[in-house]
């Protein structure tokens, strides 16, 4: 009894609602340990689904944590999201706190993904170009409507290269971080914030 209520339980759940439940088992279990010791059929237990269905889902596993960081990618974002009418260097280092504690908590995940990125794997480079592209137009957004450095902040060159450049530094400074330097996260984020405030500044 308690098995047919369970599978009524799960043919409940919406295509949308299945994939958003496997990509959340996904993103736990990514940032709890090594890539290479996560499997598949970790995931599909503890969501209660086949190893079948999972695959349906994402082909590979590969296809599957490139998915699980276009997510988190996504719901970092949001979490970052700018603030109308607060100026950028009071947003920054509250945005940076933020993504540094998502890193610290993510550590495996975070260290993961981009050495998949540098090792050019195709399926988690098209997803590392579309949030640094998100994660771009963000910032410059958020500067756009800042007096202190808007308007026409998304038209200059410059400033576009200059936060580029910054998200490719806070992105080295963060995986050393993880590998053990002596620094601690307030200590991290206000070098970020030091970095970036330097190259825009009027």
């Amino acid at each position: 009894m308690a098995g047919k209520q369970g599978e009524r339980a799960r043919r409940r759940l919406s295509t949308e609602e299945r994939r958003e439940q496997l990509l959340s088992v996904g993103a736990r279990l990514f940032s709890e340990s090594p890539y290479d010791e996560v499997w598949i059929e970790q995931v599909a237990e503890i969501a209660g689904v086949s190893r079948g269905l999972l695959y349906h889902y994402f082909p590979t596993k590969r296809d599957f944590f490139a998915a699980v960081v276009e997510c988190e990618s996504e719901r970092m974002l949001r979490l970052t999201a700018a603030v109308p009418g607060i100026p950028v260097r009071e947003q920054l280092t509250a945005g940076l706190d933020t993504y540094l504690e998502y890193v610290r908590a993510h550590a495996h995940g975070y260290r993961a993904f981009h050495r998949a990125d540098a090792a050019g794997d195709q399926a988690v480079r098209k997803v590392y170009q579309r949030a640094l592209a998100a994660q771009e137009r963000q910032i410059l957004a958020a500067l756009d409507a800042d007096p202190e450095f808007g308007p026409q902040a998304q038209e200059r060159p410059d400033l576009r290269l200059a936060v580029r450049g910054w998200l490719a530094f806070t992105t080295a400074v963060c995986l050393e971080w993880l590998r053990g330097a002596d620094l601690s996260r307030e200590q991290v984020r206000d070098l970020c914030a030091r970095a970036l405030l330097g190259v825009i500044a009027p």
